[in-house]
């Protein structure tokens, strides 16, 4: 007979009784109640009501006691897997404040992978680097990947949607080289370094032995320089070499004067790529655009494909707030995520910032979440960027600039091409950036209402096959921007 989620429940609490003693499970689990349990989709949960916020972190491995939180939290994920198989999350529910029954808050915690259990820390090993690959165990390999950071944890949107198929691709096809290496780069704070260790925990996922390894450039140069005043630089090459996927963040950071790192990150990199090992790099800007690094270790960036993350959308911003609210026990209305969502424009750590902000707003003061409190907390935690009020007279100046005309030009009868199109530009132009009706416009420019509208729509009709009229356009409007 098939056992209900109660009764499992009850047997993953006798298997952490059986493995941490009487006195130990009285101490961290007696308190702990099963609320909760959803199977839909594939997916299964299983919500807990733990007496304080104490008790949450240290079943997440958050609570800073030195052995037990990362212990209890690693025994208790692996018992709900023996019993209720793989995959299952949690979540909690929490009282703020003790006993009382209306304090309580729901967190959703992120799903962590099965595969990585060993405690992150701030660099490789030490005893795997400068001593040879033959003297390192898979058991003793830290691949340096932070669990939360999978595919389950992602926010995919139309924005987003190429880098992440691809990288969904080259995470689902160990086996394959397609895109390789995967050169993945975006501003600041939009996920790319998620987004690349998702990749390497799913390989890791399916092939355990595999030697997956996260690094920053950053760090990578420390290692390097360490081994030259070692005098070990050869176990280093070795020992990179040894690596079956390379995850390198942040390579912007090789720009300027560092040819030794550059030296010895170029035989990695070929060796690595010779033998079908797989190579995901991210960068805040296109390979091209990386100065001071030479241009042999440019050709390798480029070798397979080289995809822009860019900033979220609109909707998949919302999608990023609901979930980080989730997880943050918040009840965020509609109304609030739309205001967000169409104020915060900037990266996911921004988003993520002004979450965290009305959490402590609303914790601290203990008051209901308005909108009010809201753009309190936007205007303290984001530079939320003022958009430029544009007229018509900043519209001739930055066009006449563009096209190498006296502004005065543009108001006469002249109908040479170059002013003619000039002029036609800036009715378009007025049209997209200012409140100016036609007849206004015509009245500025000395020209009926009809002569303005057929500028505006040959320049529309233009635009589709006339790239250095694109091109015009847009360098106008950025000089409009500033």
């Amino acid at each position: 007979m098939e056992l209900n989620h109660l009764q499992k429940w009850q047997r993953c609490l006798d298997k952490i009784r059986d493995n941490i003693g009487v006195q130990k499970f009285d101490t961290w689990f007696s308190r702990i109640k099963l609320e909760d349990y959803r199977e839909a989709d594939g997916k299964k949960q299983l919500t807990l009501y733990v007496p304080s916020n104490f008790y949450y972190e240290l079943l997440e491995g958050k609570s800073g006691l030195p052995g037990i939180g990362t212990s209890l939290c690693h025994l208790l994920r692996q018992t709900l897997k023996c019993e209720f198989g793989q995959g299952v999350s949690l979540a909690y529910s929490i009282p703020t404040v003790a006993g009382d029954k209306d304090s309580i808050v729901k967190v959703t915690a992120p799903t962590p992978s099965p595969v990585l259990t060993n405690p992150l820390g701030n660099k490789v090993k030490a005893a795997a680097l400068g001593k040879g690959s033959a003297s390192v165990s898979y058991e003793d390999f830290d691949p340096q990947l932070n669990s939360t950071y999978s595919f389950d944890n992602y926010c995919v949107g139309e924005s987003n949607k190429l880098p992440y198929t691809i990288a969904k691709f080259i995470a689902t096809h160990p086996d394959k080289t397609d895109f390789n290496p995967f050169f993945l780069y975006g501003g600041v704070g939009v996920g790319k370094t998620h987004l690349i260790q998702a990749i390497g925990i799913s390989l890791k996922e399916q092939m355990p032995t595999a030697r997956v390894l996260y690094t920053t450039m950053r760090l990578f140069e420390h290692l390097y320089v360490k081994a030259v005043l070692a005098k070990e630089v050869p176990d280093f090459l070795n020992w990179f070499q040894t690596i079956d996927v390379l995850l390198l963040d942040d390579v912007q950071e090789l720009c300027g004067n560092k040819e030794g790192t550059a030296s010895i990150l170029f035989p990695v990199l070929n060796y690595l790529h010779q033998h079908n090992k797989k190579l995901i790099l991210t960068s805040d800007r296109p390979p091209k655009e990386l100065d001071g690094i030479a241009d042999r270790l440019i050709d390798r960036f480029k070798w397979g494909v080289v995809e822009e993350l860019p900033k979220p959308d609109y909707s998949l911003r919302k999608e990023i707030l609901q979930a980080k609210a989730q997880r943050s026990g918040l009840e965020l209305s509609d109304t609030i995520i739309d205001m967000i969502a169409k104020t915060v424009t900037g990266s996911v750590r921004e988003l993520e910032g002004v979450v965290l902000g009305i959490l402590g707003r609303a914790i601290a003061l203990n008051v209901p979440l308005t909108e009010g409190l809201v753009a309190e907390v936007i205007e303290r935690t984001v530079a939320v960027e003022r958009k430029r009020t544009i007229n018509f007279d900043m519209i001739v100046e930055a066009t006449a600039e563009a096209f190498s005309l006296n502004p005065d030009a543009i108001f006469t009868k002249n109908r040479t091409r170059e002013v003619a199109d000039a002029r036609q530009v800036v009715m378009y132009l007025c049209g997209l950036h200012t409140s100016l009706s036609t007849p206004a416009i015509g009245r500025r420019l000395n020209r009926k209402h009809t002569t303005v509208l057929h500028g505006q729509r040959a320049v529309a009709d233009r635009m589709p096959h006339e790239p250095e009229l694109v091109s015009a356009v847009k360098k106008i409007e950025a000089a409009l921007m500033r």
